[in-house]
């Protein structure tokens, strides 16, 4: 039988098979599969592994990793496989013409995607006799390894159990729950605030150099700013758990002006304002609908009313 690892590895395969707890299987070798793969095997791990671009499994096999030449053969080394890719569709791609060799495996998908995706796929696994453990990683490839870096689990618990030592060798593990679609749900929340906050850094430093101020000169003030969010987080919490936007500390109409302000800015410096324009334009969204006296915390009111337009 071909097993599609090569004769001369498949013996180092063999004998970890019964140590289940200590072998997986890693496919996908961008820079985070990369960076798991080196704790893995730092760990003691026997590893192997399968990429779309073979070149890039050679660092990893000089450093004791097995190759697998083939999807199947690399399913077939280990009862977990860890997928490290860029989206769900190349799980599929990758997957489906060897879905013969799922029956009884555990997918532990460690790829971005929509939390309705992820339960899509656990269903497609599901019917092909394997289980998905979906996975969004909260840190960049040089986090992997550290003690203070995390990523968010969900399905099965069972599953989740059986391989979480394992998975506590890449980062902290904190799982969510059996829906399969909370650990990406999660990741996407966390995503949705770091990127808006990073534009929005990078809006106000292209209006600080417009102003012969540089990134090192901003930072102090920048930190400042931003510390300060987990403070204004925390006073809102009770308020927005009980729907209420009380204008006793700020009142939209007050955040209207400010952020006109922004835009203004930003336009007599010369720079592009598109983004605090969007910014202004969600503000008067909440006047229209009758907040100009609430919280501008009434402002998520406005985002549940467009969701409620698109069902």
């Amino acid at each position: 039988m071909n097993t599609g690892i090569p004769d001369e590895n498949r013996h180092t395969v063999e004998s970890h098979a019964a140590g289940r707890s200590k072998s997986v299987t890693l496919i996908g070798l961008g820079p985070m599969g990369q960076a798991m793969g080196r704790v893995l095997l730092d760990r003691g791990y026997a590893v192997t592994l399968w990429n779309r671009t073979p070149g890039k499994v050679e660092e990893l096999v000089l450093q004791g990793a097995v190759r697998a030449d083939t999807v199947g053969g690399a399913l077939d080394a280990n009862e977990l496989t860890i997928l490290s890719l860029t989206d769900y569709d190349v799980m599929y791609a990758i997957l489906e013409p060897v879905s013969e060799h799922l029956a009884g495996k555990t997918i532990v998908n460690l790829s971005s995607d929509t939390p309705e995706n992820a339960r899509k796929a656990a269903n497609w696994l599901a019917d092909r006799g394997a289980r998905l453990v979906t996975g969004g990683v909260q840190v960049p490839p040089s986090g992997i390894g550290k003690s203070d870096s995390y990523t968010y689990y969900s399905g099965p618990r069972e599953a989740f159990e059986a391989y979480k030592e394992t998975l506590e060798v890449l980062t902290g593990a904190d799982y969510r729950g059996e829906d399969p679609g909370l650990a990406m749900l999660y990741y996407q929340i966390q995503m949705d605030m770091f990127w808006t906050s990073m534009i929005g850094y990078l809006h106000a430093l292209a209006l600080a150099n417009a102003n012969g101020i540089s990134a090192s000169q901003l930072l102090p003030y920048a930190s400042a700013t931003l510390s300060s969010l987990p403070g204004f987080i925390a006073f809102y919490t009770p308020r927005l758990d009980e729907g209420l936007h009380p204008g006793d500390v700020d009142r939209l109409a007050m955040g209207v002006a400010s952020v006109q302000h922004v835009v203004h800015a930003a336009e007599d410096a010369g720079i592009n304002a598109d983004l605090p324009a969007a910014v202004l334009q969600i503000f008067k969204r909440g006047m229209e609908m009758g907040y100009a006296g609430d919280s501008f915390t009434s402002l998520i009111e406005t985002f549940k009313a467009s969701a409620l337009r698109n069902t």
